[in-house]
């Protein structure tokens, strides 16, 4: 892990916990945090896809220029 990797780490860590506690603060069932968390965890995997995809596809075009 690089100097550089470790600050990123480190706030993404605390975001989470930021995440977490606010969830926890509309102490619903599990069954509906276990939902809801799903829920963000798909929308920010297809986030990162597109971004991914456009990256990709970017370089892509760079290169045949």
């Amino acid at each position: 892990m690089s100097a550089g990797l470790l600050l990123p780490i480190i706030l993404s860590l605390g975001w989470l916990i930021v995440a977490g506690s606010a969830l926890a603060s509309f102490r619903l069932g599990w069954g509906q945090m276990a939902k809801m968390a799903l829920a963000w965890i798909a929308m920010f995997f297809g986030l990162f896809l597109i971004v991914e995809w456009f990256t990709l596809a970017q370089d892509t075009a760079s290169g045949m220029i």
